[in-house]
């Protein structure tokens, strides 16, 4: 049976241009002969317009009906501003009468605020839409920094040492330098700042605060950066562990989307033993933050062993060469099939909570 799939792009984030580029990836990769792919693309601005399926990406052969055909273009798609738009769902005049409602399943394939956070998923609950990903209170704790550091350590999950900042508290912490700054609800690096002296603690937090009114002074961690990819709903799956070597000072927003910016190394150099420690973390995770569908999580493997937990994204890069990809390919999950099981696991999870009374 063919699936009527959504893929949800863009977003009003900095990560906006992140976004766009994952969904093309995404839609090339969907099978044109297993699913009917619309996108839905949210502006800049907020305004959402729902695409045909059949405008050319630039280069692409324009005769061509399948999905890699969808044109996202990274910027306001309608042309309209927020004065003479309204910001909720809005079906462009030159797209079809195509209503949420008529799809099987939605990808939202959105990183950041208003897309990652919960609220997206939030409209898809209230709507009645299958959607790949966390729910809305995943979404919502793993973007926040602080409120998922605390649910972690209540788990016994090892995090890094952190003071919270909320509007008015004056930059101060207990530990050494260097230490990072940090907008609590953010990703890809925005606004992040390796604070090496006082001197550069205020500017720092200032910066962190544009994006923020709630920020993280984190102690630094010294140990190897790793990475890894968890699949599933109920019994969840963790990928092959990855070490991120940044060709920087650290993992900042340069390395991670620039060429040659850091390698992936697959598997990390680290021993067998901690790898398999790094797994089991990364799943006790994704559990005790109730996440379902996807996840990636980042992970610091200190000099004494010790495993140590960064963060949480519910909706990784997407591209086929972004590291969540990248790890389940090399576990043996290549791209096509990691969407196909994304999809599938969406609409399992929407039949089993279907079934709840309220």
């Amino acid at each position: 049976m063919r699936r009527r799939v959504a893929v949800i792009a863009g977003g009003r984030s900095s990560e906006h241009d992140i976004s766009v580029a994952s969904a093309r990836s995404v839609i090339e990769a969907l099978d044109p002969a297993r699913y009917d792919v619309t996108t839905i693309e949210i502006g800049r601005s907020g305004q959402w317009a729902v695409g045909s399926g059949v405008r050319p990406l630039p280069g692409s052969d324009p005769t061509s009906q399948a999905p890699s055909t969808v044109e996202l273009r990274g910027s306001d798609p309608t042309g309209l501003t927020p004065s003479n738009i309204e910001t909720l769902p809005v079906v462009a005049d030159s797209a079809p009468a195509q209503a949420l409602g008529e799809i099987d399943v939605a990808l939202p394939i959105l990183h950041g605020p208003f897309g990652e956070d919960g609220t997206v998923q939030g409209l898809l609950e209230l709507a009645g839409v299958p959607y790949v990903g966390a729910g809305v209170a995943a979404s919502s704790l793993c973007m926040d920094k602080d409120l998922f550091k605390a649910v972690l350590r209540d788990r016994g999950i090892p995090v890094a040492r952190n003071v919270t900042l909320r509007d008015g508290d004056a930059p101060e912490h207990p530990f050494d330098y260097p230490v990072f700054v940090k907008p609590a609800r953010l990703g890809s690096s925005v606004g992040i700042s390796k604070v090496h002296d006082e001197t550069e603690l205020e500017p720092a937090v200032a910066l962190a605060r544009r994006h923020d009114d709630k920020v993280l002074i984190e102690e630094l961690l010294d140990g190897i950066e790793v990475e890894c990819g968890v699949l599933g709903n109920r019994d969840p799956i963790a990928s092959q562990v990855g070490e991120i070597v940044a060709h920087a000072e650290w993992y900042d927003y340069s390395a991670k989307y620039d060429d040659g910016g850091m390698e992936l190394i697959v598997p990390a150099r680290i021993p067998p033993e901690t790898r398999e420690r790094v797994r089991a973390i990364a799943v006790d995770s994704f559990v005790a933050t109730e996440c379902e569908g996807m996840a990636r999580v980042d992970l610091f493997v200190l000099k004494n062993g010790q495993v140590v937990v960064n963060e949480i994204n519910t909706i990784p890069g997407f591209t086929a060469t972004s590291v969540y990809a990248k790890l389940f390919e090399a576990s043996g999950i290549p791209y096509a099939e990691l969407l196909d099981r994304l999809i599938e696991l969406a609409l399992e999870r929407h039949e089993r909570r279907s079934q709840l009374e309220y």
